[in-house]
């Protein structure tokens, strides 16, 4: 299988409680569309998961999904601390003009992006 295309991104944070406490081997999960805006429904391409470090850090190396027909630029993702319930959601790309007239966005999941030396970096914090 080949690597996908498209401008590379490192999507990163932590999983920490409500007590802003890091929350160790949670479960991250990530999908999302390709440089075609379609899913992988029969494999695991872009697709991923892991387990945050002892810090509750987390981070993936993939690329900026593509735009599809009726949604914004996103990512999905379910964060699982252990023995507890799991976070589905999505995060937002900030100044994406499909924001606006995207039905499920909120601002409140946009990340915070920045240049890096090979593409993107992406930062958010779940908070479980």
């Amino acid at each position: 299988m080949e690597a996908p295309r498209g401008d590379r991104i490192t999507v990163a944070g932590y999983v920490l409680d409500d007590r802003c406490r890091p929350m160790p081997r949670s479960l991250v999960e990530i999908w999302q569309a390709d440089e075609n805006g379609e899913y992988d429904r029969s494999g695991f391409r872009l697709r991923g998961h892991q387990f945050a470090d002892e810090q509750g850090r987390w981070w993936f190396n993939t690329v900026v999904p593509a735009l599809y027909p009726g949604r914004t630029r996103h990512f999905h993702f379910r964060v699982q601390c252990p023995g507890g319930v799991v976070l589905t959601t999505q995060l937002f790309f900030p100044g994406e003009p499909g924001n606006a007239r995207d039905r499920i966005f909120d601002k409140t999941l946009l990340m915070t992006i920045s240049p890096a030396g090979d593409g993107q970096f992406a930062r958010f914090d779940f908070v479980v």
